[in-house]
């Protein structure tokens, strides 16, 4: 089965004021096939943020390996990580991370923008992203016009303008009402009908059922993973 990310032997240590060493991961293993929805549960502290962090290409580990996409990016340089995020990685934040002064389709662009000019086509893939999460009718407008489901929408187009691999979610129904977080998660659930990997963090068991499987952090380590945790 071909891997969209794999983690191997993954260590992470912050050196603090005074000296102090925190193990943030503490020699974590994790194969992720394509195709894969996983949920990461864990109390705060327990290191799936810095997992998180880590498979985003946001944070480098201290020891071990991320393979992404067949590519070792361990050891890749911060121009590097960055072209490497940009092609295979989408990111939706628990706070939608918008830009409060852009509009929709600029919000959605942002990613794009980052490579140099957003071509005629790109624009229009903008367009048609907006339009694919139901906010075809309010691309002039900013975040501050739009309910927190609206938002979240933002964030998944903009997470998906560049046909990422990869799709990251970090608490994506946090702030979100029950209703909301629904049509959200059927959102997720039909990305990944897609094709599309989906690694989300949770603290909502609810939530994490609704993927394939769930993994739990504690103290840095994977200490579980659900019944259902084969992909078949």
């Amino acid at each position: 089965m071909a891997m969209a990310a794999r983690i191997i032997d993954v260590h992470k240590h912050y050196v603090l004021k005074g000296g102090i060493t925190v193990r943030a991961l503490r020699g974590v293993s994790i194969d992720f096939p394509e195709g894969d929805f996983v949920a990461i549960m864990g109390t705060s502290g327990s290191g799936k943020s810095t997992l998180l962090n880590l498979l985003g290409c946001l944070d480098r580990a201290t020891t071990g390996q991320y393979i992404l996409a067949g590519q070792d990016v361990s050891q890749l340089d911060d121009d590097e990580l960055s072209d490497i995020r940009s092609r295979y990685l989408g990111f939706i934040f628990q706070s939608y991370n918008l830009i409060a002064q852009l509009t929709v389709v600029e919000n959605i662009e942002l990613p794009l923008s980052y490579q140099g000019n957003v071509s005629r086509e790109a624009r229009q893939r903008c367009l048609d992203m907006a339009e694919m999460v139901g906010l075809g009718e309010r691309l002039d407008h900013r975040p501050f016009q739009l309910s927190g489901g609206q938002q979240q929408r933002v964030a998944i187009a903009r997470a998906l303008v560049n046909n990422p691999r990869v799709i990251l979610a970090d608490e994506p129904t946090g702030n979100l009402d029950s209703a909301t977080g629904e049509e959200i998660m059927q959102m997720l659930e039909a990305l990944n009908a897609a094709g599309k990997t989906i690694i989300m963090v949770t603290h909502e068991p609810d939530i994490a059922a609704r993927a394939h499987r769930t993994l739990r952090m504690r103290d840095g380590l994977l200490e579980q993973h659900s019944p259902d945790a084969a992909i078949t």
